[in-house]
């Protein structure tokens, strides 16, 4: 199992680098994260993005399909992944702390 060391925390990663326990993320963690899916800063844009996800995850148990997320947020599936090269299932929820969406990756 893969580790990400942030500070004085050290998380655990599954296989394909999720929270093994998305009661551990932080914005810190979420940083930390963003730089394995080649997201170099953390834009406004982008926080808006892993505050949504982390809302709506919160609320609802799962993570939004794509087009609740273009919905919500107003922005489009482009913009989506100008932010989250990866996409939004797997970069956008993994750095949100989310668990991995059912056969996003």
């Amino acid at each position: 199992m893969a580790q990400l060391v942030v500070g004085d925390l050290t998380v655990e990663l599954d296989e394909d680098g999720f929270l093994e326990d998305h009661l551990v993320w932080t914005e810190d963690v979420a940083r930390a994260l963003a730089t394995t899916e080649e997201v170099e800063e953390l834009t406004e844009d982008h926080w808006k993005m892993i505050n949504y996800l982390r809302d709506y995850y919160e609320q609802f148990g799962v993570a939004p399909m794509v087009r609740k997320m273009v919905k919500d947020t107003g922005y489009d599936q482009k913009k989506i992944y100008e932010l989250f090269p990866a996409g939004p299932g797997k970069g956008a929820c993994k750095i949100a702390g989310l668990p991995k969406p059912t056969g996003c990756v």
